[in-house]
């Protein structure tokens, strides 16, 4: 299994190619990390391959905030300008530079 290098970083803001949510990435899995129950749940017409990076997104959509588990392939960048308003933004992120977040100092590695 090949590991390719993460198109996106940590703090950018990026959109679902398919569904009407966005989010801000906040940790990034080289390649699949999660249940095989959880991908066996996605319809096998879109389900993502497993070697490529996910990313774990502070997401919205026009009526909540979640946690997103999301395939590479399956995201864009979010061009829009705007700020995500999950209430978990603050915690994690000190604020925008550039039009990304930049992560909390006690939060980096």
């Amino acid at each position: 299994m090949t590991v390719r290098t993460a198109k996106f970083r940590i703090g950018q803001i990026v959109r679902h190619r398919v569904y009407p949510f966005r989010g801000v990435v906040f940790d990034v899995d080289p390649i699949f990390s999660n249940t095989d129950e959880w991908w066996l749940s996605i319809p096998e017409e879109v389900r993502p391959q497993k070697d490529q990076p996910f990313y774990h997104l502070l997401a919205e959509n026009a009526e909540t905030t979640y946690i997103a588990y999301v395939s590479e392939q399956n995201l864009l960048f979010d061009e829009s300008g705007r700020e995500v308003s999950h209430p978990q933004v603050g915690e994690m992120f000190a604020g925008m530079r550039d039009g990304s977040y930049v992560l909390r100092r006690e939060r980096a590695n």
